[in-house]
């Protein structure tokens, strides 16, 4: 079968999980969705045009149970987990130096 979009291979060089969970309001933990005043998952795709990179995507994602770290994402195939907690700051920092040079945002890795 042929890809509409043409392409030779399945999946991505990079694939972007963002939690959007949304808790009920009197639920005993946090939600990401709840703690972002920001759409993270569009300000990971603006920012994304930035970069000729085609095979990157960004996608939301229920639950990743790093509730009270977020909001969180977790970039593959590395599996690399980030908190985004200031938007404006991280999620430039995060497209340029992790989805297109390659390189580890230490400061916003979730730590356990």
């Amino acid at each position: 079968m042929k890809d509409p979009k043409g392409r030779k291979v399945v999946g991505f060089d990079k694939h972007v999980f963002v939690c959007e969970n949304k808790r009920d309001s009197g639920h005993p933990r946090e939600c990401c969705y709840r703690k972002s005043k920001d759409d993270i998952k569009t300000l990971f795709k603006k920012e994304l045009e930035n970069y000729a990179k085609k095979n990157i995507r960004i996608n939301s994602a229920g639950c990743l149970d790093f509730c009270e770290q977020g909001p969180t994402i977790v970039i593959y195939p590395e599996g690399v987990w980030y908190s985004v907690m200031n938007p404006e700051k991280d999620i430039p920092e995060i497209v340029k130096e992790h989805l297109i040079d390659g390189n580890v945002v230490k400061r916003c890795l979730i730590e356990l």
